[in-house]
């Protein structure tokens, strides 16, 4: 039977922690940012935890290899 192989797409997008848990970056941070305040856009500079059980799941299952 072949390897496994990680899914490219999912590689590029999410970390897992130490912890187990998947780090994502935000969205709407690439363009179109006069309109956004400064206060917004620091906020969209940071990572978040992806918290759905499910959704985590799911990327992880991405991610194995």
């Amino acid at each position: 039977m072949p390897k496994m192989k990680s899914h490219k797409g999912a590689r590029k997008r999410f970390k897992i922690t130490g912890s187990g848990k998947v780090k994502r970056m935000r969205a709407f941070k690439s363009h179109i940012l006069t309109k956004k305040s400064s206060k917004r856009k620091r906020r969209l500079r940071q990572g978040t935890i992806i918290k759905t059980p499910g959704e985590t799941r799911n990327i992880k299952r991405l991610l194995q290899a």
